[in-house]
């Protein structure tokens, strides 16, 4: 070493040069949930979010953001019943009440069904389709009364050639 130089700084590895320890929510800021404007109490709640950082900014992780109440009470009843019994409790929307029962804890709340989506596709059975429609029979081909029969155009009009 040369006269005159410090041992203990040398740029490779220096002795206690660790980062300071910070906690996770020390980076974080509190924002409000609102409801939509149809509601008297619009401050539902607060969220934690990551701060804002160069070109990504806090409020746009919200933005759209859909709380939800996980689907719990629906899963035995779909998995259970055929597809005919749960469409015909979707209609009434027994289904929905059964979730905004359950969802009354959390803030007032309109519960509808937006979308059914099937996850797994059964069999195809003629029968159980035939069956569905209110068609007794299982052949898939019309009876007589069931062809089609040549309709006249309205007005003389012919189409063009």
């Amino acid at each position: 070493m040369a006269v005159g130089k410090n041992k203990c700084l040398t740029k490779g590895s220096q002795k206690g040069a660790k980062d300071k320890v910070i906690g996770p929510f020390s980076k974080k800021d509190w924002f409000d949930v609102k409801a939509p404007a149809m509601f008297n109490i619009r401050n539902i709640g607060k969220t934690l979010v990551t701060r804002t950082q160069a070109t990504k900014i806090a409020s746009d992780n919200l933005k759209g953001h859909v709380f939800e109440k996980d689907d719990e009470n629906q899963d035995p009843e779909v998995q259970t019943n055929d597809l005919k019994d749960v469409v015909n409790k979707l209609i009434p929307d027994s289904t929905g009440k059964d979730i905004e029962k359950a969802c009354q804890s959390i803030y007032r709340l309109y519960v509808f069904v937006r979308k059914v989506k099937m996850l797994k596709k059964p069999k195809f059975e003629l029968g159980k389709l035939m069956e569905l429609h209110g068609k007794d029979s299982s052949s898939g081909k019309a009876t007589g009364d069931e062809m089609s029969a040549k309709v006249e155009q309205a007005d003389g009009y012919e189409l063009p050639v």
